[in-house]
């Protein structure tokens, strides 16, 4: 599978959207602008999640391979955050567990006080067990339902008014838009190189737009204009855009962006994000640094060993006897 630089920079914009709608003032609150920028941010990432998962399994349809590439993934770092929440919150038996099994985003939800923003875990993970078992039983042809799957997530979305929501039936459709993308791109030849490269741009403030709360049933749209803004910027993007996106600062927070998601709630639930809202905001430097330097630690000392033991397992069963 061919590395497409561009989508480093939308992952590391994903991220820094999500921590800055958290934690930084964004303007008055009745503009509303936190909550846009954090679910801009989760809209570009799980479009990018979509769009990765499926290009993996359309080229190589092994599901233990890529169950264990992807278990090695997220999970050590996921259930050290989830168990140091467990032991902080005091958390009952059935909680632990709904967080250890990434159910803990549905109803009665469990999510626990540091950890609540790891529902989106638990709707990756979700996706992940599903698209293993729809290849498991049809093979690569099976990825061709995603996008109608997308269509339904957004119509039952519709009928149930969640414009936002974090229960997997009504969220999904950001994953499944990104689906939709990687069986989509490459298929147009040469005419999308015709297409203008401010289209992009203007994808993404309809992005922007759509996850507003003022705007109402533009909401339901969200999927497919992160979607679009992403997959029209791999062959239409602006030579500026394409350098800042594939330059090393944005590779590096792509890189650790996973640590970044999981440590910045984790650490805003402590001292670092206690106090007063001006106290709060006076220790952000503070939050920004010890959220950095930790996901950097994680990334580097604990992800990237447990990424090449989970490859190096997978190429053991790979050339083991009758594998």
């Amino acid at each position: 599978m061919q590395r497409i630089a561009i989508l480093d920079g939308w992952r590391a914009l994903s991220i820094l959207l999500v921590m800055a709608g958290h934690l930084l003032p964004l303007g008055p609150a009745r503009w509303g602008l936190n909550g846009a920028a954090a679910a801009t941010g989760m809209a570009i990432f799980f479009t990018l999640s979509g769009f990765l998962i499926t290009q993996f399994m359309a080229h190589r349809p092994d599901v233990r391979a890529f169950l264990i590439r992807r278990l090695f993934r997220i999970l050590p770092l996921a259930w050290l955050a989830m168990l140091a929440l467990v032991v902080a919150n005091h958390a009952d038996a059935a909680t632990a567990l709904a967080n250890l099994l990434f159910v803990a985003n549905l109803p009665p939800t469990r999510l626990m006080h540091g950890g609540q923003h790891l529902w989106s875990l638990c709707v990756e993970v979700q996706f992940y067990l599903g698209i293993a078992l729809l290849v498991a039983l049809a093979g690569a042809r099976g990825l061709r339902v995603l996008p109608l799957l997308c269509v339904a997530v957004t119509i039952v979305r519709i009928l149930q008014g969640a414009v936002i929501s974090i229960y997997t039936w009504q969220r999904v459709d950001e994953i499944l838009a990104g689906a939709t993308l990687a069986l989509l791109v490459g298929r147009f030849g040469d005419r999308e190189r015709a297409w203008p490269q401010w289209l992009p741009l203007m994808l993404f403030v309809l992005t922007l737009a759509s996850a507003h709360a003022d705007t109402g049933a533009l909401g339901y749209l969200r999927p497919y204009f992160a979607a679009a803004a992403v997959g029209t910027s791999i062959v239409a993007a602006p030579a500026w855009l394409r350098d800042a996106f594939a330059s090393r600062p944005a590779r590096y927070v792509a890189d650790i962006s996973y640590a970044l998601y999981v440590f910045h709630e984790l650490f805003n639930a402590t001292w670092l994000g206690s106090g007063d809202k001006a106290i709060r905001y006076a220790k952000r430097p503070l939050l920004f640094a010890a959220t950095f330097a930790a996901a950097h630690l994680s990334t580097t000392r604990l992800e990237h060993p447990m990424i090449a033991l989970g490859k190096r397992i997978e190429r053991r069963r790979a050339l083991a006897p009758g594998a």
